[in-house]
């Protein structure tokens, strides 16, 4: 059974770390988390380079990388070697890396990260077996809010269900983002006070929920026109396109599991809570559920995440990439 990334980062907060830890997922920040607390947990806070190495996987070798594993701890029981992005590592080179998981020096703590990794690799097979493996995956739904009333916790604040939806309807579901916005409102409501929806009004600029809701609706009954008029609106008052997306594609992600929930016989009120929505988003988030098949959801989310691909990547101005995806995914199905 593989270590999740939540055990991880409790047990080294506590000072305990293993001979070989391989971190493969796209949650940058609880990755870089992971990756900071392992360090501390094993080298503490000494001298910077005494007893580490980090290498990055597109110039690596996995002779480098293991001579430095293999390399004795100077004035410290432990060495800490990083390898970040190890996908980017040839399969002959990773083979290489694997053999020395299955038998990993003692007193080095070796960390790897990736974005994705073949699983069929014998790197992917042996972190596996020996329980090195820690997916982190990114977090969706209420597993977002969860993260977002814990960063409050950890300042000292309560963060109520009402003011974490209205939280994530300001700045998505990056965590990054809500890490950000959670100091932010920190600082604003003082030591120990409740951050409320006041407060998430008062201090962080929030996208407006009804045209969100208004954009959403547009692409699920396929009307070009509202889907169009109510991007523009958005792009009007300056929003990020890809901070757009992230919303919209947050409620259709809400809406599929909502879905899933109502068909398999829970009430609206569960529903919503499953899906990650607070209790006066229930009756909204089932009428959406109702009008919209499973195809047509997968449809969408497979749209809007080739749209952030895009944005990322493409030299075309954001909000031509924006009008044309969404009036493409708003045209009316072919007979």
């Amino acid at each position: 059974m593989s270590t999740t990334i939540q055990a991880l980062l409790a047990n080294a907060k506590n000072g305990r770390f293993g001979a070989v830890h391989l971190l493969v997922g796209e949650e940058t920040i609880l990755r870089d988390r992971a990756v900071v607390a392992l360090r501390r947990a094993s080298i503490g806070s000494g001298i910077a380079g005494l007893n580490e190495d980090t290498f990055h996987g597109s110039q690596a070798t996995a002779s480098a990388v293991l001579s430095a594993a293999r390399t004795l701890a100077m004035m410290s029981p432990v060495r800490f070697v990083l390898v970040r992005g190890v996908d980017a590592m040839k399969a002959e080179e990773l083979d290489a890396i694997a053999a020395y998981v299955e038998d990993p020096s003692s007193s080095t703590c070796l960390v790897m990260t990736a974005d994705k990794l073949d699983g069929r690799g014998k790197l992917s097979k042996i972190a596996k077996k020996t329980d090195v493996l820690v997916e982190v995956a990114r977090l969706k739904g209420a597993a977002v809010a969860g993260f977002a009333q814990s960063e409050a916790r950890a300042r000292g604040h309560a963060l109520g269900p009402d003011a974490t939806s209205a939280l994530l309807d300001s700045v998505g579901d990056d965590l990054a983002a809500i890490e950000d916005a959670i100091e932010r409102l920190s600082l604003f409501v003082g030591a120990g006070a409740s951050i409320d929806v006041a407060a998430i009004d008062a201090c962080v600029a929030r996208l407006r929920t009804e045209s969100i809701w208004a954009l959403v609706d547009a692409l699920g009954m396929r009307d070009a026109r509202k889907a169009t008029h109510a991007l523009v609106s958005l792009l009007a008052d300056q929003e990020p396109p890809l901070r757009i997306v992230a919303m919209i594609s947050r409620q259709f992600r809400m809406i599929a599991k909502a879905q899933e929930a109502l068909r398999s016989g829970a009430s609206r009120a569960d529903a919503a809570q499953l899906a990650g929505a607070p209790p006066f988003k229930a009756d909204e988030l089932a009428r959406a559920a109702e009008r919209s098949p499973p195809s047509e959801l997968r449809r969408i989310v497979t749209g809007l995440a080739r749209l952030d691909r895009s944005l990322k990547s493409s030299r075309v101005q954001p909000d031509v990439l924006m009008v044309e995806a969404v009036t493409s995914l708003a045209m009316p199905a072919r007979a």
